[in-house]
């Protein structure tokens, strides 16, 4: 990979949005992009010298789109609209989701159709570089004509008003962290206010990270579910090749292909192949390739839709030569479909997880296991409380996953009537990404303890290396002990990377 974030306007990928909101990577601005970018600049210029009235270049916004504004006024237009517009509630977004957020609008203004001059994609870029980010609230914006509130909130830091972070660490005046930093602050010309907040970039930076993290949680969620099936001995049979070539869903079959990987060489299996009363293992199980499956495949069209996001001109209206035309790109819907089908998902991978953890737990299932996986059932405990928490989260995430993108409420007077409530689906999808990666982290302690009443008989070569990796950051139960810490110590690990 290149040392620097290149934006092109047409190039970004999720990869390089995580390098950049995780890893503090660096970010230039390709000069054919930014040559292109300011072309496109030239003709908004021409309509303002001819006087035409173009939407948001010198007209009023939304329901006062028929109000003609004056040459004189066109700069307090713009920055009118951005003070009005700063009107975000709630605790502010995480570092990461604010410099995604900058990295998708620096991307999407090089854009030839917007219309901005490549100076303003510059000042985000040195913003991102010198790590200076504005303090955006995470609710107030229902995801139509944009982000308005939060990408009002990125802006107005900009402006060197409000409040920003410097390197993570404590607000302070965004006009003194601009000028330690070298940056002066940007002053907004016709229609770059609202080029800058006419677009779907909060909700589609958190679909972003949420993807990235969900594919990394993915892979290893099929490694508990191995884990689990190992330590209840379980066949691996219902993983056959021939069983989902005969109903060849990608996800199904990728899926069962990783849960033969993962169990090859098990001497567990091995110990009960024969003489086995039991004719089929529980769904939770058995159908872990269809389930999980599924919810790769749902995954996998959350992922296409936020790549083609990336790379997409949303703000309005949008310039094609000397051409400028209104439209509606900046309708984040696709984006807030995509969020809930995600939280959909991983809301029915944290219940499959949760079952199988259940079934760990509970001697009359667990094909010989002791009580909540303690040597000393009664005196101790065990994981009890570890079912019981990841009984809550799932609970919690079934509440989450009702979908918010059909949840439309009018707005500016009804002439915003129909709107996906983006920003909530984005806020509720990473609520569910966390609650799983606790569920996931959960069945992981259990599995391996599990494991530790199978021993000496080792699990398969794949499953044996995601034990060893569990033993890392959590000892074998030899007693009761605070659960809390051990799981959210794996779940922090699984938000950083795949473990499988």
């Amino acid at each position: 990979m290149t040392e620097h974030v290149i934006l092109t306007g047409s190039s970004l990928t999720s990869t390089d949005v995580v390098r950049v909101a995780r890893g503090g990577a660096a970010v230039q601005i390709d000069p054919s992009a930014a040559r292109s970018a300011d072309a496109s600049r030239a003709a908004i210029e021409r309509v303002v010298e001819r006087g035409e009235a173009v939407y948001g270049v010198n007209t009023g916004f939304g329901k006062l789109a028929s109000v003609r504004i004056d040459h004189a006024d066109l700069l307090q237009l713009q920055r009118n609209l951005i003070a009005s517009h700063v009107a975000g509630l709630g605790d502010p977004l995480p570092v990461e989701v604010v410099r995604a957020v900058m990295l998708l609008r620096a991307n999407v203004l090089l854009r030839e159709t917007s219309g901005v001059r490549s100076a303003v994609v510059q000042q985000i870029v040195a913003m991102l570089n010198a790590r200076v980010h504005p303090v955006v609230p995470e609710q107030g914006s229902v995801g139509a004509s944009g982000d308005l509130a939060p990408l009002a909130h990125v802006a107005w830091g900009m402006m060197g008003e409000g409040e920003v972070s410097v390197d993570g660490g404590g607000t302070r005046p965004a006009a003194d962290a601009l000028r330690d930093a070298g940056i002066a602050p940007v002053v907004f010309e016709a229609k770059e206010g609202l080029a800058f907040i006419n677009g779907t970039q909060v909700q589609t930076a958190m679909l972003a990270l949420c993807v990235h993290d969900a594919n990394n949680l993915w892979r290893t969620a099929i490694g508990a579910a191995a884990m689990s099936l190992e330590a209840l001995l379980g066949t691996p049979v219902p993983f056959d090749a021939r069983i989902h070539d005969a109903r060849p869903h990608a996800g199904q079959q990728a899926a069962a292909a990783l849960l033969r990987e993962l169990l090859e060489g098990s001497e567990i299996r091995e110990s009960h192949r024969d003489d086995d009363p039991r004719v089929q293992d529980a769904y939770s199980l058995r159908c872990t390739p269809q389930v999980l499956g599924a919810v790769a495949d749902a995954m996998a069209y959350a992922q296409r839709t936020m790549e083609v996001e990336l790379n997409s001109s949303t703000d309005n209206p949008v310039v094609f030569g000397e051409e400028i035309l209104s439209g509606g790109n900046f309708h984040g819907q696709p984006v807030a479909l995509a969020l809930d089908i995600l939280a959909i998902a991983l809301t029915t991978l944290a219940g499959i997880a949760e079952r199988r953890l259940d079934r760990l737990m509970n001697p009359e299932l667990s094909q010989g296991l002791p009580a909540f996986l303690t040597g000393n059932p009664g005196l101790h405990s065990g994981l009890m409380m570890v079912q019981i928490a990841a009984a809550a989260v799932t609970a919690e995430c079934r509440t989450l996953s009702n979908p918010a993108s059909v949840q439309s409420i009018p707005t500016d007077a009804h002439q915003e009537d129909f709107v996906p409530m983006g920003m909530t689906a984005a806020w509720k999808a990473r609520r569910v990404l966390q609650n799983t990666q606790r569920v996931v982290a959960s069945e992981l302690i259990a599995a391996a303890q599990g494991l530790e009443f199978r021993k000496p008989l080792r699990p398969g070569a794949g499953v044996q290396r995601l034990y060893e990796r569990v033993r890392t950051q959590v000892p074998a139960l030899d007693g009761d002990r605070p659960v809390a810490p051990d799981v959210e110590r794996v779940a922090e690990r699984l938000s950083q990377e795949a473990w499988v």
